[in-house]
């Protein structure tokens, strides 16, 4: 006997359920997404904002201060933290260095001597 297999119709309703399931599994990979992408946006929102002046501290915790850089200075170290404008201005009487890219001496008008 010559079975003629599946039908046209049995053979396309099959197609539209893996097509389903592929668009099903789409839907959780952009709900993801989105999920993961609004955590992010959320991240950046509740950032503190960049403090507007860094004081670099040398090798170890006991070392001196070795620059004052102006807040997001690309030459600033990890070892920088946020600082207010007065305590640059301090830090620079004090004798610690400006930074000699980001001339935070200059956005301070801070003239030595």
């Amino acid at each position: 006997m010559n079975d003629p297999g599946p039908t046209r119709l049995v053979l396309l309703r099959f197609l539209e359920r893996v097509q389903l399931r592929d668009l099903e599994r789409t839907r959780r990979w952009i709900a993801d997404e989105e999920r993961r992408e609004a955590e992010r946006q959320r991240g950046i929102a509740a950032r503190p904002a960049a403090p507007d002046w860094l004081l670099e501290h040398g090798l170890n915790g006991h070392s001196p201060p070795v620059y004052v850089h102006v807040g997001g200075c690309w030459n600033a170290g990890k070892r920088s933290k946020g600082i207010v404008r007065d305590e640059a201005r301090r830090a620079l009487a004090d004798g610690i260095a400006p930074c000699p890219q980001c001339r935070p001496d200059t956005e301070l008008g801070y003239v030595d001597g």
